[in-house]
């Protein structure tokens, strides 16, 4: 399979490319470097794993978890930025935290591996529960606990969305492993008030220019009702999409970013646009260097790759939107199902 054409690219060995360069990334730790100053956040960590995860790299991502491992906070939280092991900045976002079952449930989905869960459960319970700590009464959840451990009372719609994910894939694992929670109200409490309390988020900034708060409801599953989620692709396609080129992290710039384009394009294979979807990743595969590796993004005013960066998390981004499009691994269901009847 040749995709693109016109660049002569095979997508398997493509996607092998993108697997080498996410492991180059990767130190003695297990952390997966993300940026250029050599730091890492550990949403990021993941959303590697989950790239190697897919293309079965199991050594470096089992290294992966143990960098989590190594560096989880007492309380099941993570701080926002690594130096390797050592924290660099130390405010505790909450969807930083729950996302480890992301990982982890994509995981088991492709290796069917229940004692590498068992292993995990201790990590995954602290922080899915560090997270839900911070679940007020209409359902939001803060967003992050700074460095005095003073609550910052604000919640994001990305963040939440993210978290509302993490809490599917916690309860799929839950029931996989036979554990007793309450994490089933907290995750309903949650999708209702991102599908219709659109006020408890985003009090501090109108984040609504951003990309991501447009369809990561859809990507997380909080929007199950075609009318909404139909509505929230036009929107995207209207306020973010650049025809030729993908989806733009901001409205108002002129920034077209590889990360967004790739969950944009799963949100649309997981409604059946899977023709968009796949004209999507074509374009995307453009913003890379002469190795095919993506940079974070392209600036079409000025024609330059910007920043020029390749985060690690982009080239898993991309990863799993190749899984979602054409199914190339056990893990391609994750974001395209619910599994809070997995079992």
């Amino acid at each position: 399979m040749y995709y693109p054409k016109e660049k002569n690219i095979i997508l398997s060995d493509y996607l092998k490319i993108l697997a080498s360069f996410i492991k180059d990334c990767q130190l003695e730790s297990g952390a997966i470097v993300s940026n250029a100053d050599g730091s890492l956040d550990p949403w990021d960590h993941c959303e590697a794993i989950m790239g190697l995860s897919t293309m079965n790299q199991f050594d470096s991502v089992l290294k992966g978890f143990d960098w989590l491992k190594e560096t989880q906070n007492e309380d099941g939280s993570w701080y926002a930025k690594y130096d390797d092991q050592s924290a660099i900045e130390f405010h505790k976002p909450t969807h930083f935290s729950s996302y480890i079952t992301v990982a982890a449930f994509h995981y088991f989905l492709i290796t069917d591996d229940k004692d590498f869960l068992r292993s995990l459960w201790r990590v995954i319970e602290k922080a899915t529960d560090f997270t839900l700590n911070h679940q007020i009464d209409d359902g939001s959840i803060y967003w992050a606990v700074d460095d005095k451990n003073n609550i910052d009372k604000d919640s994001l719609i990305t963040g939440s969305s993210s978290i509302l994910k993490s809490l599917e894939c916690g309860i799929a694992i839950s029931k996989i492993l036979n554990k007793k929670n309450n994490w089933n109200d907290a995750y309903f409490k949650l999708k209702e008030c991102i599908r219709n309390s659109p006020s408890s988020f985003d009090k501090k900034k109108d984040r609504s220019n951003f990309s991501m708060d447009s369809y990561y409801p859809i990507l997380c599953g909080a929007l199950d009702d075609k009318d909404l989620i139909d509505s929230a692709i036009s929107k995207t396609l209207k306020d973010f999409y650049v025809d030729g080129i993908g989806i733009k992290c901001v409205k108002n710039e002129p920034w077209v970013t590889v990360a967004e384009t790739s969950e944009f394009i799963i949100a649309l294979v997981k409604n059946d646009k899977e023709e968009l979807a796949k004209k999507l990743f074509t374009e995307i595969l453009n913003i890379s260097d002469l190795d095919n590796v993506p940079y974070m993004g392209w600036q079409y005013k000025e024609n330059i790759f910007w920043p020029d960066e390749k985060p690690s998390w982009t080239a898993a981004a991309v990863i799993l939107a190749a899984d979602g499009i054409y199914d190339l691994s056990k893990g391609s269901s994750l974001f395209k199902n619910n599994f809070l009847d997995f079992c």
